[in-house]
């Protein structure tokens, strides 16, 4: 799937080795982050469960009085605009409250990637502000908006 879709998310993501783009460079990766407890990641499947189509991540977990993680996702090209990442984002917001125990989870996105806004809109996050030159995406610094939730504000009440 990242193979494929490179071209269509290369654009948003930091830029990354050929060798990013193996199947075998992700397993390790997956590997290496289940003993990790400052990450979860997760797939997100097609209703029947037998086909990827995107990915999600909270990374960054802090602890102590923060209790924060920083969401990221993406979905195939040919799976976009269909509700995936708005659900999975919902899912893994509930998780971040609720086994996870967190207080906050936040994003940030790309002014111009209007989708994602969308998404976190959708999922119920807020808008806090622009973070000038926040990542470096496909070999520019850009500014990001940020967006966050509290599990006071999340509506599942967890």
């Amino acid at each position: 799937m990242l193979l494929r879709d490179r071209a269509f998310l290369d654009r948003w993501e930091p830029t990354r080795p050929d060798g990013f783009y193996r199947l075998e460079t992700h397993q390790r990766r997956l590997e290496m982050l289940r003993s990790d407890e400052n990450f979860a990641d997760f797939g997100i499947f097609l209703a029947a469960g037998d086909e990827l189509v995107g990915r999600i991540q909270l990374s960054g977990i802090s602890r102590g009085p923060f209790q924060n993680a920083y969401l990221g996702y993406f979905v195939s090209e040919r799976h976009n605009g269909r509700g995936y990442a708005t659900e999975a984002v919902r899912q893994a917001v509930d998780a971040a409250f609720g086994e996870l125990g967190l207080h906050r989870v936040q994003a940030a996105v790309i002014p111009r990637n209007h989708g994602s806004i969308r998404v976190l809109e959708k999922a119920g996050f807020r808008e806090e502000g622009l973070a000038l030159r926040y990542l470096q995406i496909a070999g520019v610094w850009e500014d990001h908006k940020l967006f966050a939730v509290t599990a006071e504000e999340w509506p599942s009440g967890a």
